[in-house]
């Protein structure tokens, strides 16, 4: 119910009074269950970093945690998963989000979180030898600047399936940069 409000009305319009009241409880109980109003619509967050925690730990001896996201990050895309940005839909959240400084901003604090849990991950990784802040600040930078770029493109209108095929190759190019480095030229190794 918050959800649609805030997609119908806009999210700063939407007071919590208004989500309390639309689904009958206090704001208190709201805030019981939720620690902001941000979160309230941005409620797939802690899934995101579950589903990546999932991905790091459980991946095999022979993989790195770069190989291990890039293959959940796919994995999304050719699931249409929402969290992907290329699912079914996904419009007019995505101009909700766009259409708000606090949501943006949570986005920005949920990027720290989700950075911050995956070196945590990688620092208590006995098959990670590397700098476990710096591999996931890069792997976070780089999943984050592609995921915007489709975001703007979906919102622009464009074609899903070309936003679907260049997000894939980006999100390859971006994981081989982070995994394989950045060549001479500036560029990212051929997709191959």
């Amino acid at each position: 119910m918050a959800t649609e409000l805030f997609l119908e009305q806009g999210f700063d319009e939407v007071t919590i009074a208004q989500v309390a009241a639309a689904v009958g409880v206090s704001k208190v109980t709201v805030f019981a269950h939720f620690k902001s109003k941000e979160d309230l619509l941005l409620d797939r967050l802690p899934d995101a970093v579950d589903m990546l925690r999932t991905a790091i730990r459980g991946r095999a001896e022979d993989v790195g945690p770069a190989q291990a996201f890039r293959t959940l990050a796919l994995t999304l895309v050719d699931e249409r998963h929402v969290l992907s940005g290329v699912g079914d839909g996904v419009e007019p959240m995505l101009r909700t989000i766009a259409g708000s400084p606090a949501l943006i901003a949570r986005l920005r604090v949920f990027e720290h979180e989700v950075e911050a849990a995956l070196a945590a991950d990688l620092r208590n990784d006995a098959r990670f030898t590397g700098d476990p802040d710096l591999v996931a600040a890069l792997l976070i930078a780089a999943y984050r600047t592609v995921a915007v770029a489709a975001a703007q493109r979906r919102l622009a209108g464009d074609d899903l399936a070309e936003i679907t095929a260049i997000h894939r190759d980006r999100l390859n190019q971006a994981f081989d940069a982070v995994e394989h480095g950045i060549s001479p030229g500036g560029t990212t190794p051929p997709l191959g």
